[in-house]
């Protein structure tokens, strides 16, 4: 039987290395993809690459480190904001099941993050026409993810929210980040009552 090698000090301090600078660019440079952030992290870092790169949830970690220590009292204001903000769209845009996910969701939202809600409607053209009524602009960008249908980017006081759009069978389909755990998500009530815990706190 093959026995798993263990990693020696200088691979777990080498990730636990690459998540800092990782965390630090999401933070400070506006860099969205974790995976994105972690192969930046290792280039500036001249690492090597048997060394390997940490858990998407070791550079969750650290970010919410690296904010809570020189973003502390900024953090809690940015993330409030950005909550009400995809509430106001959660509400408006009701009919088309929607959900909050990604940073703004998980705490970990920078200064350069947008705002991501998902939409389950019957078709994406449903959720072009009812912005179009109400005279709301829209853009389109391209999808992240191969399921998408679109992705619909509006923007108001000062705040990108993009709205992305699946077919409605896949409001039942759990999807996973890249390291395997799942793409947490949330209906309006759920944001309300964690905005309602944290407060407390």
């Amino acid at each position: 039987m093959r026995h798993r090698r263990r990693p020696t000090g200088t691979q777990i301090n080498g990730t636990a290395h690459i998540a800092a600078v990782a965390a630090r660019l999401m933070a400070e440079d506006g860099v969205e993809d974790v995976e994105l952030a972690k192969r930046k992290a290792a280039h500036q870092l001249n690492l090597p690459e048997w060394i390997g790169l940490p858990s998407t949830q070791a550079v969750q970690d650290a970010l919410r480190t690296h904010q809570a220590i020189f973003h502390d009292t900024e953090q809690r204001e940015r993330i409030s904001v950005m909550r009400h903000e995809a509430l106001f769209w959660m509400d408006l845009l009701a009919d088309f099941h929607p959900y909050l996910t990604g940073s703004v969701l998980e705490g970990t939202a920078g200064r350069y993050s947008m705002i991501d809600i998902l939409l389950y409607p019957d078709s994406d053209k449903d959720v072009e026409l009812f912005l179009l009524n109400r005279g709301i602009a829209y853009e389109h960008v391209p999808p992240r993810h191969d399921r998408t249908s679109a992705v619909l980017q509006v923007s108001r006081r000062d705040l990108v929210t993009n709205l992305v759009i699946y077919p409605s069978h896949d409001e039942r389909v759990v999807f996973k980040k890249h390291d395997g755990s799942v793409r947490e998500r949330a209906r309006a009530d759920l944001v309300r009552s964690r905005m309602a815990a944290e407060a407390i706190l």
